[in-house]
């Protein structure tokens, strides 16, 4: 299909906001939907997910299963693994397709993304939720500001902030010429490696370089698949031509490598482990440095956090422990901008400690789906004993549990939010990333806060997300300058998770990434490449300059 279509206007997109979310008040009609998507999923489970290449969908001799970390002898899905042909074959026809889909006008490319944030809203909201909350282990509440209003959001407020790009033109032309940019998609494909933890996350990696004309070739996340899957099936629906973003689930060893083999590979669009981001880094300089690919790749990452709060003397205590609560333990501290680790000013630490136990202690922990529990199961197994193990090592080093410390595995993987008291401020618990619900408290001497923000600042080689609790401004104002490296997005006396889409663009530096601010305008410019053109209108009579005539 040809896009020579007439450009009869310059439009403009239409007025975006953050999508409203649901509360799912008990009695509601909001939350009856909700339950009876639920129950049909439980009924209809599990599902079969192939991959997606051209639209057509293809079954592979090789499945993998999605557990429910809720009841792990359940299974959400099963789905098929990409071989080495199709990888190959999804690459090479993705790479075909890019042609027509840079050339379609950028009014109708914008329409299939709003159309399909449209479709989620509504649509398909109760079901896409559902596969969040069985699959994911993700309460209501948590599900709904990710699978609706989060993914929502990136693609509607990607649409704003393309339009935005593509309007940053050259200020000035000289007389009889005329000075314009584009904006060119990369020359190859984007390889999209998402996580399992937000569903939000996993579209906009593979729709975020759409937007802007690329071709994407997405791997989710294993835990993760059929919310994806159901994504994809949405951005298909919404008119998205079928070549442009490949669903390929599969082995790392399988698809990681056929496409970082590739010499059209052009960009790295990931979300996951520190680790993990590392040795994708390194695979890619190594190709780099054999002249592999066509040009220098771009590299976009966000990876882990061990991220912190620091309570001042003069902080609103009750307002320091409720943050610290939702924060640490809301999805079973299975975010990269959890709660972690806390600093604690003496002279408030023990009212701190009374109101923070308490409250943690009354947390109700169980299966995702039941509306009382504010807390789930961690993702899967190789979560659950990670975590455990953590605990264990916190305690052979002399670690106070105050609070919490158990786990059961044997229906679910449940583990109990944990509080931990720590007299080593460079204790493993403070130093290294759990990705579970445990938070280590640190309670420092009032006269020692410089040498606290050292810690914080020195301690481990993340710097994602942070928080301050003082009502005293000049505290506020020296603590955030001395620690204006030590996180990437921070907040004063409000919780360190809870990043929203167009006002708290995210990510952070040192081991937790590249920075590139998903929910901002910032994250586009990495998936473009820039090609400035300059018309001159009247012709050259003579190439002498001026400064040649005697």
């Amino acid at each position: 299909m040809s896009y020579n279509a007439a450009q009869l206007g310059s439009f403009r997109i239409p007025q975006i906001e953050n999508e409203p979310m649901r509360s799912y008040a008990p009695g509601s009609a909001e939350r009856k939907r909700l339950d009876d998507a639920i129950a049909k999923m439980k009924r209809d489970l599990p599902f079969d997910v192939p991959c997606v290449i051209n639209g057509q969908e293809i079954r592979s001799n090789q499945c993998g299963k999605q557990p429910m970390p809720s009841s792990h002898a359940n299974h959400l899905c099963t789905y098929h693994k990409a071989d080495t042909n199709t990888v190959k074959g999804a690459i090479r026809d993705a790479v075909a397709a890019q042609a027509e889909w840079e050339a379609m006008p950028w009014n109708d490319r914008a329409a299939i993304f709003l159309k399909a944030a449209d479709l989620i809203s509504g649509k398909y909201r109760e079901q896409i939720l559902a596969a969040t909350i069985l699959g994911q282990g993700k309460n209501t509440w948590q599900a709904e500001i990710d699978a609706a209003a989060e993914l929502c959001d990136f693609l509607r407020f990607g649409v704003k902030y393309v339009e935005e790009l593509y309007a940053q033109q050259p200020p000035k032309n000289s007389a009889g010429t005329w000075n314009r940019v584009e904006y060119r998609p990369l020359e190859g494909f984007t390889l999209a490696i998402s996580p399992f933890n937000f569903t939000a996350i996993g579209g906009n990696l593979a729709a975020a370089p759409a937007l802007v004309g690329n071709v994407v070739i997405w791997k989710p996340s294993p835990a993760a698949t059929y919310s994806n899957y159901l994504v994809h099936k949405v951005l298909l629906e919404a008119g998205l031509p079928p070549s442009v973003i490949q669903f390929v689930p599969g082995d790392p060893e399988v698809v990681v490598k056929e496409a970082l083999d590739s010499r059209d590979f052009a960009s790295l669009h990931f979300t996951g482990s520190t680790s993990v981001f590392r040795q994708l880094w390194k695979q890619i300089g190594d190709g780099v440095g054999e002249g592999r690919y066509r040009n220098y790749p771009r590299i976009v990452g966000e990876t882990g956090g061990k991220n912190f709060h620091l309570v001042h003397k003069s902080a609103d205590v009750t307002n320091a422990v409720q943050q610290s609560v939702r924060s640490g333990f809301e999805y079973q501290g299975q975010k990269c901008s959890a709660l972690s680790r806390i600093y604690v000013s003496a002279s408030v630490w023990p009212e701190f400690q009374e109101k923070f136990l308490k409250e943690v202690a009354s947390i109700k922990v169980g299966p995702s789906e039941q509306w009382e529990n504010f807390m789930g199961p961690v993702i899967g197994k190789p979560g659950f004993d990670k975590i455990v193990g953590y605990i264990e090592k916190a305690k052979q080093e002399g670690g106070e549990i105050l609070c919490g410390g158990s786990a059961d595995d044997s229906k679910g993987f449940f583990v109990q939010p944990t509080v931990i008291l720590t007299k080593d401020p460079k204790s493993i618990t403070m130093r290294e990333e759990i990705f579970g619900p445990v938070v280590t408290v640190y309670v420092y001497q009032d006269e020692d806060l410089d040498k606290t923000l050292d810690l914080i600042n020195s301690t481990t080689d993340y710097a994602l997300t942070g928080a301050i609790f003082a009502q005293d401004r000049a505290a506020l104002i020296k603590t955030s300058n001395a620690l204006r490296n030590a996180a990437g997005n921070m907040y004063y006396n409000e919780k360190c998770t809870g990043a929203v889409v167009g006002q708290q663009p995210f990510g952070g530096s040192r081991g937790s990434g590249t920075n590139d601010k998903a929910g901002s305008i910032s994250l586009f410019w990495r998936f473009v490449s820039a090609r400035s053109i300059k018309e001159g209108f009247v012709g050259l009579d003579n190439f002498g300059y001026p400064s040649n005539l005697v």
